[in-house]
């Protein structure tokens, strides 16, 4: 008995297929669809990787996350503010009843239920077993659909020709792309890069873990500890949490 497909499955089935046949090179020996799947081999449903992020510690005018974020994944090359890109931002809030201000990271929130995902024509636009939301940009046709639909303006899209990229995260002209939470790393055991600096710096405000692990540092502190989510409305189960809002 033949199985059913649709016109998306096939043109996805065609555009991955493509992208593997092609080969494309986008850094020097580096092909970006062998770097979205490395490592890839022991994600399980098991693991839910998260972040908790405490606004108190969050300094107004500390930006070592963001810095490290542009130095790991390079993204420092020299165009207008407008379409520059940033994976991970400092955004303020304001209380609209007391007055009190927030300064807090922003990134891609790894929802549960990523609209990212569900409104992407090509599928490049995934969800890892884990909760790591990716782009896949052999497949991505630069529809910007996704950037329309994240209620967290969490993804930029890639307008010019780009030198100089990092062999661990490879970019390209014309597709959209995101915090990706530094998922090779994630995949050898270390921490995101704004975890890492944020650390360092000695700020301690953002924590990084298995949400699904009840033995987890950042498991037993969200038992602890109020949090929320931002935009709890829209009931996507972000995987990013913040204390003290």
């Amino acid at each position: 008995m033949n199985e059913e497909t649709s016109p998306t499955q096939n043109r996805r089935d065609f555009l991955k297929t493509s992208a593997i046949v092609a080969g494309v090179t986008v850094a020097p020996g580096v092909l970006l669809y062998s770097v979205s799947q490395a490592g890839t081999t022991n994600v399980s449903s098991k693991v839910r990787w998260g972040m908790l992020i405490d606004t108190a510690k969050c300094a107004e005018d500390c930006n070592e996350c963001v810095s490290a974020c542009a130095n790991e994944h390079g993204l420092t090359e020299d165009v207008p503010p407008a379409v520059k890109p940033q994976w991970i931002r400092k955004v303020g809030l304001r209380d609209k009843q007391t007055g009190k201000e927030y300064s807090l990271p922003m990134m891609c929130q790894h929802c549960e239920h990523p609209p990212c995902v569900d409104v992407c024509p090509t599928g490049a636009s995934f969800k890892r077993d884990d909760g790591i939301v990716l782009v896949d940009r052999h497949i991505c046709i630069g529809c910007r659909y996704c950037m329309m639909a994240c209620p967290y303006k969490a993804r930029s899209f890639v307008h010019e020709t780009l030198e100089n990229q990092k062999p661990h995260s490879p970019r390209g002209k014309g597709t959209v792309e995101g915090c990706t939470l530094c998922v090779y790393r994630i995949d050898n055991n270390q921490e995101p890069a704004c975890v890492e600096a944020c650390s360092k710096n000695g700020h301690k405000a953002m924590l990084f873990g298995d949400l699904n692990n009840p033995n987890s540092e950042i498991s037993k502190k969200l038992k602890d500890v109020a949090s929320t989510a931002v935009r709890p409305d829209l009931r996507l189960n972000p995987g990013v949490r913040y204390q003290g809002l």
